[in-house]
């Protein structure tokens, strides 16, 4: 029986527009704008059998040209190729862009291709990419951030987290991060009494405070019975991670910020996070997360992956340990099936692959299409 091979791949430049502009601490300090759009690379593709894949990755704020121009470039290598050679095409398409090294932007477009080819595989076996990696389990916890953002109003930051309590999310997530450090209390502190103590509450500073910073706002926030404080130091001071998850109780989670998985074993050696927060499209796609995901069940971290949950449902399912997975509604609109919550969980769709067909909406959004190859 002869293999299958790819024949055809089509790249989508779509534009996400978010209903209203986004803040957190980076705002604030003025190293950033608010967030109006996300760019979403999109890859499609068929093989000579006729079997389909879909796959994405995004960039916020700046970066989607690029990653679509870069994908664009490298596509033609996979024409012809066996799909099920996952591993051995991720490694040919990182040498086809070699020069724009193995992290960032060039992994991230790869990372639309690796995620398209393990839907293919899965659809193709009839299971979804959880049931086709290995599933410990048929739905994950999951927390909600995109109420918590520091331009929302702190009455409103109170109704949104009850409001998403009440949905059947599992947690909640505020944004921290303000030049003024009693108003991050003030909020913590009016959200947890809001929504009483039995509540999973995480806060999240985006990177924002100095060493000194990050060891009192840890300090103080031992009193809320926090599941986590995320990214209260650079994304890359791994000492000083590390240091504050020695001194503190209240976990300390970080890891979305890295592009490779080269940096999350940096990471993971200098024992800088209680929860790694991988992002499969930021580090390059499925390929990478599960060499991630293999390093931290070594190292006894948990697991609470980054944005993205139509995809991070299915890898939050296999990993060994109970993780947390991220809801964000913004991408709903760009696919036509929708996730269920209940009892403070995401169920992992039974759908086979990711379980997503792109909607007419991306369609209306798409700015840019790139095809190679022809259609069966």
């Amino acid at each position: 029986m002869s293999q299958d091979r790819i024949t055809w791949i089509r790249l989508s430049s779509c534009y996400l527009p978010l209903a209203t502009p986004i803040s957190d601490a980076k705002v604030l300090t003025g190293r950033q704008k608010p967030m109006t759009e996300i760019a979403m690379l999109f890859a499609e593709m068929e093989t000579k059998d006729g079997h389909r894949g879909l796959g994405f990755s995004y960039s916020k704020r700046a970066g989607g040209p690029g990653q679509f121009a870069h994908a664009k470039e490298v596509a033609p290598a996979l024409l012809g190729e066996d799909p099920s050679d996952i591993a051995r095409l991720w490694t040919k398409l990182c040498w086809a862009g070699a020069s724009v090294g193995r992290s960032g932007m060039g992994v991230q477009a790869i990372g639309a291709f690796d995620v398209a080819l393990y839907d293919l595989k899965a659809r193709r076996a009839g299971l979804s990419l959880a049931k086709l990696l290995g599933a410990q389990r048929e739905s994950v916890r999951c927390y909600n951030t995109s109420g918590g953002f520091l331009h929302t109003p702190i009455d409103q930051l109170k109704v949104n987290a009850a409001a998403s309590i009440e949905r059947g999310i599992g947690g909640i997530k505020l944004k921290v991060g303000q030049p003024d450090s009693k108003i991050d209390i003030q909020r913590v502190e009016a959200v947890r009494q809001h929504l009483g103590d039995h509540v999973p509450i995480m806060v999240d500073a985006n990177q924002q405070w100095d060493r000194p910073t990050a060891q009192r706002m840890c300090r103080i926030f031992e009193q809320f019975n926090l599941v986590w404080i995320e990214e209260p130091l650079d994304a890359y001071d791994h000492e000083g991670h590390a240091a504050l998850a020695a001194a503190f109780d209240t976990p300390i989670a970080t890891g979305e910020m890295l592009t490779s998985a080269a940096e999350h074993g940096d990471l993971i050696r200098h024992r800088a996070a209680d929860y790694l927060m991988p992002d499969a499209p930021r580090v390059g796609g499925i390929t990478p997360f599960l060499k991630i995901a293999a390093q931290a069940e070594h190292a006894g971290l948990m697991l609470g992956p980054h944005f993205a949950m139509e995809l991070h449902v299915h890898l939050g399912a296999i990993y060994p340990t109970e993780p947390w997975v991220e809801h964000f509604d913004w991408l709903e609109p760009l696919f036509n099936e929708r996730l269920e919550i209940a009892g403070g969980r995401m169920l992992v769709p039974t759908r086979p692959g990711l379980g997503l067909s792109l909607s007419e909406q991306a369609r209306s959004w798409t700015r840019e299409t790139a095809e190679v190859g022809e259609r069966a």
